[in-house]
């Protein structure tokens, strides 16, 4: 995809935004630059803008972290619908299909790669990074590094193996779910000391909880 030199323009002609919301760009540029960041926001708040537009003004592929296959595999369902060039690598695939993917992405025609976090930290799919030209590293639930949370996921641990291998590539680690407590663990665990903390506001206005009298039971 040709790439827009200013953000915004890309946000107005690839997703349909008129403007950024609260952090969204302070967010976008830092990454952008090449800085790493942890990003709490709600659900709904925009979460996935903070790496896809990145994906798309950094050269290189964006490598995002998730748990969740069906999260993967709808956010690369609505990708397509943008035409914007993402796929997935994760157990759904069959050998043929995960290996046309791999040389997607080592052909550099791939703006978004969503990997479990179970097979990246597999020497296979580092080997095959290692030949890539990775633009960035979004982590996304990234509360599951956490040893304290119900969402904990063991492989997550692995993940500070990125800094570590890719020390000059950004990483950006996006939750919805994290005390301060947990904030500390998600730095700590996977390297992030000299990011930038970005917190957004849980206001959600169009959310209320309404206590009522019941007065008939039936």
């Amino acid at each position: 995809m040709s790439v827009a030199t200013e953000p915004i323009d890309l946000l107005r002609r690839v997703f349909g935004h008129a403007d950024f919301h609260g952090a969204q760009r302070e967010i976008v540029e830092h990454v952008v630059a090449g800085g790493d960041a942890l990003v709490l926001m709600p659900t709904g708040g925009g979460k996935s803008l903070c790496y896809q537009l990145p994906a798309l003004l950094r050269p290189g592929t964006a490598v995002v972290v998730s748990p969740l296959i069906a999260l993967m595999q709808d956010q690369v369902a609505a990708l397509a619908q943008l035409g914007i060039r993402a796929e997935f690598l994760n157990s759904t695939l069959d050998a043929a299909t995960a290996r046309a993917v791999e040389r997607e992405l080592l052909a550099g025609e791939l703006d978004l790669l969503y990997v479990a976090p179970e097979r990246l930290g597999t020497p296979r799919c580092l080997e095959l990074l290692d030949q890539a030209r990775i633009a960035l590293f979004a982590i996304d639930e990234a509360h599951c590094v956490s040893q304290w949370g119900h969402d904990f996921r063991p492989d997550y641990l692995l993940l500070s193996v990125l800094h570590e291998r890719y020390p000059d590539v950004p990483r950006i680690a996006l939750t919805a779910t994290a005390d301060p407590q947990t904030r500390a663990e998600i730095i700590e665990r996977l390297a992030l000391g000299d990011g930038r903390v970005f917190v957004s506001s849980f206001d959600r206005p169009n959310i209320r909880y309404t206590i009522i009298d019941k007065r008939d039971a039936r």
